[in-house]
């Protein structure tokens, strides 16, 4: 095993061919703050600030101006990589493209990734968003088309609240002086600023079809880091705490993405959760939203448009005349929440999920819960090609793909909220308990002012969590049944909805 926690750094900055030197455990907001220093900015930087760099190149990252750029591995122009037989090469688009190409999107597969240089541009102070209202799948797929076909625009996502409510948010790079009274400044990233998304859904309310607003550079970049884009409402609901702006002000600390996904992993609520980014053509794309309305029923899902690149990593191959060879956009669709309480339910509904992309003719990023079997995954994707490039650059010691990304059902199924762990709300308690003590929480309030009453409030409600535990263990239930069910938990099918 290769220990890269180390290399941490921004190497250097070169403002005039607008490139940085980085290594691969640099997260989002790091690189950014290093190279706003010189005005420049990546032309992809991933929603959530500790997403490291290496991560995006290997595991693949997009986001709203992939619609233009493409995924995070497009930017980079060359890579230093330590093969599995000690070798240490450079690879670009000039030298060993096909192992430069092949090592994005592949997990560390091919060796590791020591080294990347990534093209920047020009960055400005804010953001000017449009936020244009849309009732139906439809409408959503054609506002998102346009405004792709727009030059001019340089961030497209969209959130849709329901089947027949949802908003396309379009964003323009433009330095706006903070004396400026002709715009309205919004910020997303202090404990008193709204969620994005519900900030979103809130201007829909409003009679303005096309709602303008300029938001400060880095807040708009790292726009859904704070609720982890609308997961940490699932948390309120379990720990059973109002949802507003006060609960959501003073726990602001705790829904940091750092610290959910930290918690989410800990508690083994990872393995309730339905987490999936699922890329499908214009030409399907309705097809898939009616089949999530119809099968699922959860909202947001999240919108996200991915320019084609002539290598896209592990693309699906065209056996058979199953997938097109046109290289053609794709709508990202980010289907994040509570899936069947039963493990089996939950194996299922996830198969289904997968087998309905394939269908459609669209494809999934692997970094999310993959349950092909091997022989559904190679038929996937283009194994002669990645076994080839294995054995070229000798990799075959190293787990392949599959093996990296596949879900272990045995483990799942040991690792799932069960037995004494399904009493509430301990598993929640511990993973919240894992994620402040481990560094992901001090890396989120780092250079930030904590909040004493925020502070107070946070203990406060695990104290009564935990009150709860311990009069649920002395068999006082019916005391909480008689308190109007303010603690009480809920029914064991309803726990995680």
């Amino acid at each position: 095993m290769i220990d890269v926690s180390g290399l941490s750094h921004v190497l250097e900055v070169d403002a005039e061919s607008k490139t940085v030197l980085v290594e691969p455990n640099v997260p989002m907001d790091q690189l950014v703050e290093a190279t706003l220093k010189y005005g420049l900015i990546p032309p992809v930087v991933m929603e959530f600030p500790g997403i490291t760099v290496g991560g995006g190149f290997a595991g693949t990252g997009g986001e709203s101006s992939s619609f233009k750029y493409g995924l995070f591995d497009v930017t980079v122009n060359w890579i230093e990589i330590v093969l599995a037989d000690g070798q240490v090469v450079h690879a670009s688009k000039a030298e060993r493209h096909d192992l430069f190409y092949g090592a994005a999107g592949t997990f560390g597969t091919l060796g590791v990734t020591t080294l990347l240089e990534l093209r920047l541009l020009r960055a400005t102070t804010h953001v000017e968003l449009t936020y244009n209202s849309v009732a139906s799948f439809p409408e959503a797929i054609q506002k998102l088309r346009l405004a792709e076909a727009d030059p001019s625009n340089d961030f497209v996502d969209g959130v849709l609240f329901a089947k027949d409510r949802g908003v396309v948010v379009v964003g323009r790079l433009k330095n706006i002086s903070q004396n400026d009274t002709s715009i309205r400044i919004q910020r997303f990233s202090r404990a008193r600023d709204p969620w994005f998304y519900l900030h979103a859904e809130q201007i829909l309310g409003s009679s303005t079809p096309a709602f303008k607003e300029a938001v400060p550079l880095i807040d708009y970049l790292f726009r859904y880091d704070r609720g982890g884009f609308w997961v940490g409402y699932y948390a309120f609901k379990y720990f059973k705490i109002p949802f507003n702006r006060v609960t959501r002000w003073a726990l602001d600390k705790y829904m940091h993405t750092r610290v959910m996904y930290h918690a989410l992993q800990e508690s083994g609520f990872s393995q309730k959760y339905i987490i999936q980014d699922l890329a499908l053509p214009y030409s399907t794309v309705q097809n898939f939203l009616e089949y999530i309305d119809t099968s699922f029923g959860f909202y947001p899902l999240w919108l996200c448009l991915l320019r084609p690149s002539g290598q896209t990593p592990l693309h699906p191959h065209s056996a058979n005349g199953r997938y097109s060879k046109k290289q053609e956009t794709l709508l990202n669709v980010g289907l994040w929440g509570p899936g069947p309480s039963s493990h089996d339910a939950f194996v299922q509904a996830n198969r289904q999920l997968e087998h309905k992309v394939r269908e459609l003719f669209g494809m999934k990023w692997l970094y999310a819960q993959t349950y092909y079997t091997e022989e559904e995954f190679w038929d996937i994707y283009d194994r002669k090609w990645y076994e080839a490039l294995r054995i070229k650059y000798h990799a075959t010691t190293l787990p392949s793909v599959y093996d990296k990304v596949k879900i272990d059902l045995d483990a799942q199924r040991r690792r799932s909220v069960s037995g004494v762990w399904a009493i509430w709300p301990r598993s929640g308690l511990y993973g919240v308990a894992k994620a402040v003590i481990g560094s992901d929480y001090i890396l989120s309030t780092k250079g930030r002012d904590v909040r004493g009453l925020g502070c107070l409030f946070g203990v406060l409600v695990l104290l009564l969590n935990l009150l709860t535990i311990l009069l649920w263990r002395m068999g006082k239930v019916i005391w909480l049944e008689s308190t109007g069910g303010l603690f009480s938990p809920p029914a064991r099918q309803e726990r995680l909805q």
